[in-house]
């Protein structure tokens, strides 16, 4: 943990100088910890800037030195160095931007979109708590739909009207950088930006997945105007507050046994045309543990053997295809084809594939073919089918396959809950723990702690096992053969 004691503050305007002298670091031993100081003269006015670890304060003292070296003038009022100074007068929400125009290229469809969330989230906290600020609606739609769209800013000069006063506001209205330098106002500015990303606009608590997502976004932004000059350390590392644990195992209610499964893909393709395209995209997670956009992504070439006889066949999985919006792709498109998840680039994972979801694919590929790139999962007019047809047509199948008790209850609650019911079931079956992590695309650990659930409906022979392996059950009311009498 680092923290500086007191901040050096900014401000523009300064004079200027080449006179500069930097000392070495003086380390003060306090009651309860060391310290360590970094201080330096320009044009005879001493500044100086304190730390909590030696590593931090040589890193600052290596930054002074480096610009020193470079003729670099320093600001006679600041201490700093000029470009180190220009940063720290920069306002958050011109700092924010740079992040945005930083991340975008090298991001994924979903990850732009969770940093223009968490961005949108964190705005309002931003603001100067001296003005008036827009409504948090007229915030949030500022920043989500211009101020994270590179692409919608480098395609117009000015913002649309309906936005643009609010752009202009905020430009103008929030904090500068250094405030979250300044030991009071930095710490009470930080626990406000946490509490925005970890509500609703409503102000209920978002999930825990959701608060850490937001927060790693948060604190990578701040990483990023570390090494852009404009803090000098990450005040998240500086606040404690407690962390939000998301849930780590499988609720075992969603996981549907292997005969109701089968219904419910019975009952999917019946359902209707588009129920018929989807058999093989639903089959492809309960049979292989496909994720969903793994399933939505599948091609023809994927399969590398699809034998007719009712053996096995083998998948080559390469890729996947998130939805991630129009907004955020580069193609403009719903979906983006990226790697699988966890994976290199040109990684490719092997599931298995049941001899039964063998007869379902060659099902498909007699009765609809593939589209020209080879997709299997496409629409009756051959596009993409969106996530919410593909939703509704779930919620149908679970009516027409579970009794009115199990569709009211979490069973098969979700398309992704077919996934946990392969992994389980491969599991169940005695299949090595390392041998269904590489099938599924997880790891090992992540196995053990979320995954190990039970098939629902087994119960009953998990506890004729026990019973055999202790030997049976046993009446204690009845008296043992070899029972000492009594010698009351």
């Amino acid at each position: 943990m680092t923290r500086r004691t007191h901040a050096v503050r900014p401000e523009t305007g300064g004079q200027l100088s080449h006179d500069v002298r930097i000392w070495k670091i003086r380390t003060y031993a306090g009651k309860k910890r060391k310290t360590y100081n970094v201080r330096w003269m320009v044009a005879g006015e001493e500044h100086g800037d304190t730390f909590t670890t030696y590593a931090l304060a040589d890193a600052f003292r290596a930054k002074l030195i480096g610009y020193q070296q470079k003729g670099q003038p320093f600001d006679v009022i600041t201490g700093l160095p000029e470009a180190m100074s220009r940063e720290r007068s920069a306002d958050t929400f011109e700092l924010m931007t740079r992040y945005v125009d930083m991340k975008w290229k090298e991001s994924s469809g979903n990850n732009r979109r969770s940093v223009a969330d968490t961005l949108k989230t964190v705005s309002p906290a931003l603001i100067r708590s001296d003005r008036t600020p827009p409504s948090q609606n007229d915030v949030w739609q500022a920043v989500y739909t211009w101020t994270t769209r590179p692409k919608v800013r480098e395609a117009q000069d000015e913002p649309p009207a309906e936005i643009a006063g609010t752009v202009a506001w905020l430009e103008r209205n929030c904090v500068s950088a250094s405030e979250l330098d300044h030991p009071v106002r930095g710490p009470l500015l930080v626990r406000a930006m946490l509490d925005a990303v970890g509500h609703t606009k409503a102000g209920a608590k978002v999930a825990p997945n959701t608060y850490n997502r937001r927060r790693a976004v948060l604190f990578n932004m701040l990483e990023y105007w570390v090494e852009l000059g404009a803090i000098s350390v990450n005040p998240l590392t500086l606040v404690r507050v407690k962390r939000r644990k998301a849930t780590g195992k499988l609720d075992r209610r969603v996981v549907a046994g292997h005969e109701q499964y089968r219904r419910m893909l019975d009952a999917c393709w019946n359902h209707s045309a588009t129920g018929q395209r989807l058999t093989l995209f639903f089959a492809l997670m309960g049979y292989a543990a496909l994720r969903p956009a793994e399933a939505m992504g599948f091609r023809r070439s994927d399969f590398a053997s699809l034998p007719e006889d009712g053996s096995w066949g083998e998948i080559a999985l390469p890729r996947s295809l998130p939805r991630a919006g129009r907004a955020w792709t580069d193609s403009g498109e719903s979906r983006e084809e990226r790697a699988l998840k966890h994976r290199a680039e040109d990684e490719v994972r092997y599931p298995p594939a049941h001899p039964e979801l063998v007869a379902i694919a060659r099902r498909h590929v007699d009765s609809f073919g593939a589209a020209p790139d080879g997709r299997l999962i496409v629409g009756v007019r051959g596009g993409m089918i969106e996530e919410k047809r593909y939703l509704e047509i779930w919620q149908a199948m679970r009516e027409a396959a579970l009794t009115p008790a199990q569709v009211a209850s979490p069973l098969a609650r979700r398309p992704y809950d077919q996934r946990h019911m392969a992994v389980s079931l491969w599991l169940k079956a005695g299949v090595s723990p390392q041998q269904v992590a590489d099938w599924a695309g997880q790891s090992v650990e992540v196995l053990f702690r979320f995954y190990a659930s039970c098939i629902v409906g087994h119960e009953a022979e998990d506890h004729d096992r026990i019973e055999r392996a202790t030997g049976g059950a046993t009446d204690f009311a009845a008296p043992r053969q070899n029972q000492e009498p009594d010698q009351g």
